[in-house]
């Protein structure tokens, strides 16, 4: 009894310590949380959760690592492509969100000149929204339908935004967002000519992004598969016995953790080195 009393009491001095310091783990994760989801929102997949991202991915590695220990028996090769299994759907899903991106690149420009032309007729800022709906490009009339329906059902011109803007996590709807947004607070009346003006500058970064990347792409492509080349190998000579026996070894373990590191590194490298500026969303 007297330990019981004795840990309770030490229990309750720790929780009031504690109580005295600011949790400053909260923001980063929160951050990490929001970067997840932006990508699945960029990529198109909005019916997963970052929380089923994340479950599933690591069901994937542990059972990539089992099938491959079983087949080969080396336990290092194994977790090597274990790992390499677990980063192959955000890998996938950040191609997805490029390829994506690029689309809506060649799009928003018809989104503002489809936006300016229903101003310039008179029509009111939720009703061109809403019209696009029916008339804008068909990869983003889904999410101007669901605007139209919550602006319908609420009312509310600025919390249909929001939910507009969350939506389509896209940096250019961002902008045109908050443009559309500040012209409703404030008035104004060169929000024609100011739309005219983001359409073309639009249509030129668009322009001068795909010759960037057409040229980039043969270099990107050649790292990538520098890399994955002696992974492929190793998998080959993982069929052998003596193979697996080396790898089973002390001396195997470190040359495969050596050799693992090494690709990672050279392969973030040639990201960073290779990749053009992504535009940031700073308006969310």
């Amino acid at each position: 009894m007297t330990a019981l009393v004795g840990l309770l009491g030490g229990l309750g001095l720790f929780l009031i310590w504690t109580a005295f310091w600011a949790r400053a783990e909260v923001p980063p994760r929160l951050a990490r949380h929001s970067r997840l989801a932006d990508l699945l929102v960029q990529s198109g997949v909005t019916q997963v959760s970052p929380a089923s991202l994340a479950f599933s991915t690591a069901c994937l590695a542990v059972m990539v690592a089992l099938v491959v220990w079983l087949l080969t028996g080396a336990a290092a090769i194994a977790l090597c492509f274990g790992l390499f299994s677990g980063y192959l759907p955000f890998a996938l899903l950040r191609w997805r969100a490029r390829r994506r991106a690029a689309v809506l690149r060649e799009l928003w420009p018809d989104v503002v000149d489809h936006l300016r032309s229903a101003i310039r007729a008179g029509l009111s800022l939720p009703e061109a929204l809403i019209q696009l709906g029916a008339k804008g490009p068909a990869e983003l009339r889904g999410a101007f339908l669901i605007f139209a329906a919550d602006y319908r059902a609420t009312g509310r011109f600025e919390g249909a935004l929001e939910d507009l803007k969350a939506r389509l996590a896209d940096p250019v709807a961002d902008r045109i967002i908050e443009v559309l947004r500040l012209t409703r607070d404030v008035g104004g009346s060169d929000l024609g000519r100011l739309l005219g003006t983001l359409s073309e500058f639009l249509r030129d970064h668009a322009r001068t992004r795909s010759e960037l990347e057409a040229r980039q792409s043969w270099t990107v492509n050649a790292a990538r598969l520098a890399v994955a080349a002696p992974w492929i190998v190793l998998m080959l000579m993982s069929t052998r016995p003596e193979a697996v026996q080396a790898y089973n070894s002390a001396a195997g373990w470190l040359v495969l953790g050596g050799g693992l590191l090494v690709s990672v590194v050279c392969y973030r490298l040639m990201l960073r080195l290779g990749a053009l500026p992504q535009e940031q969303r700073v308006l969310r």
